[in-house]
């Protein structure tokens, strides 16, 4: 079943996975997983290439270098069992992929892991994975704005997400949160997004956004990306929940655990009722300052005996 789950779900989201895997982060992402595999059974280099095999074979697997490769996927199977979407199940594959080769070729040869390795670092610091660039209702705070617009209405719900574009987890979740935003946005109830990571250390108030929210940016306490519920400007509910540590809660951030959490169906319900109503107000205001204008009646048409005696005269 541990096999079945995650086929299931890429054969699904096949033709997403085609648009990702045509961006340069994920083509280059994917030679450098599989680069093991082709420096060992490229003809021409593996001959050159040491093996513990018996038969003296260079361009095949040894026996050590297979349990390398059972144990990755077992670890890549236990890790995908918790995400989410298609681009954590990629994702996950790709970085242990990369452990994978370090590792391998740290035992085939000390200079090529070093070499593997410096290109590893050199990758990690230049290119940086795409950003969700999909279609969303959401509206982008900065440290300054949040307050204001928070405390605008009270009727008014808003759903903020504490996020970083370094996270991986806050980039996994970018397009479920989008997709949310989509289904349930309305007049009554509103999806916002503070990038925690860039306005976390400005001030205002005297007050950074760490202390006014509590949403810490360090990767230690595990509390990114954070889901906020407000009403009236005030804190509702969060998820995830932060222990007397100050660490997060483990809890899993799906469409469906965001839907039951925060009762977004009957948020929704109250929000469309809300926005009935001022919809109705609207209309009342408008027809009391602009009373209807009387219709001019139109004259009657004229019967035949009418116009025969009009003729006789």
């Amino acid at each position: 079943m541990a096999l079945l789950t995650p086929l299931f779900a890429f054969l699904y989201h096949l033709p997403q996975v085609y648009k990702w895997l045509l961006r340069p982060y994920y083509i280059a992402s994917l030679f450098m997983s599989v680069a093991f595999l082709l420096v060992r059974k490229t003809p021409g280099i593996c001959e050159r290439l040491s093996t513990q095999r018996e038969d003296g074979n260079s361009c095949d697997f040894d026996w050590r270098e297979v349990e390398i490769l059972m144990f990755l996927s077992a670890i890549v199977m236990m890790k995908n069992r918790r995400a989410i979407t298609v681009e954590q199940h990629v994702g996950n594959i790709i970085l242990f992929s990369k452990v994978a080769n370090v590792i391998l070729f740290f035992r085939l040869d000390v200079r090529m892991g070093l070499l593997y390795l410096t290109l590893c670092i050199v990758f990690l610091m230049t290119c940086k994975p795409p950003l969700y660039m999909g279609p969303e209702y959401i509206k982008y705070f900065s440290d300054k704005t949040i307050d204001d617009e928070l405390e605008r209405d009270g009727r008014v719900a808003w759903l903020v997400e504490f996020f970083a574009n370094w996270s991986p987890e806050c980039q996994s979740f970018a397009s479920v949160y989008a997709d949310l935003s989509l289904k349930y946005n309305c007049a009554g109830l509103k999806f916002g997004k503070v990038d925690i990571g860039r306005y976390g250390e400005v001030s205002t108030l005297s007050l950074s956004l760490f202390l006014r929210y509590k949403v810490s940016t360090s990767p230690l306490s595990k509390q990114l990306p954070s889901v906020v519920l407000f009403q009236g400007g005030k804190e509702v509910m969060r998820r995830p929940q932060v222990d007397k540590k100050g660490r997060a809660v483990s809890w899993s951030f799906t469409e469906e655990n965001i839907i039951r959490e925060f009762n977004l169906n009957e948020l929704y319900q109250k929000s469309k009722k809300l926005n009935k109503n001022k919809e109705e107000k609207t209309e009342k205001a408008s027809e009391s300052q602009f009373p209807p204008v009387p219709e001019e009646e139109e004259p009657e048409p004229e019967t035949k005996a009418e116009t025969e005696s009009k003729k006789d005269k």
